[in-house]
This record gives C-alpha cells, structure tokens and sequence, in this order.
C-alpha cells in the first residue's frame, strides 16, 4: 500500500537504525501486519491489541506528527 510504504519506508531509512535492539524487533514485527490493520492503526481509528505493536505505532506517529 502506496500510502504505508510513504510513512515506513523513510523511518527505516531515518530512525530504525536509531532504535535500540528491542524496537527494531517491534518493528520487523510490525511489518509482518496486514497492509489493511497497519493503515487502520496509523490513521488512528483503531488499535493494535498487542501492546508492542502499539508503541511502535506510537513511535512512528510521534516522528510524522511532533508535538
């Protein structure tokens, strides 16, 4: 999905490498998701249930919408 690939493809390039060995597990993680629930989850209409997944969410909003 042309809209996910625009918000994950430049954190791995930018950050991953900035996280430490446990986020970038959560990440590789997030990244065997369904394309349908990681739009869901980064367009903020719904959550993961696994808590992992949501701070990696979390973490990733965080960089595209500083407060």
């Amino acid at each position: 999905m042309l809209e996910l690939d625009n918000l994950l493809i430049p954190f791995m390039e930018e950050a991953f490498r900035d996280l430490d060995a446990e986020d970038q597990a959560r990440y590789k993680k997030l990244l065997t998701c369904e394309d349908n629930d990681m739009f869901e989850w980064f367009m903020q209409r719904s959550r993961p249930a696994d808590p992992d997944l949501q701070r990696m969410v979390d973490i990733i909003l965080k960089r595209v919408q500083p407060d």
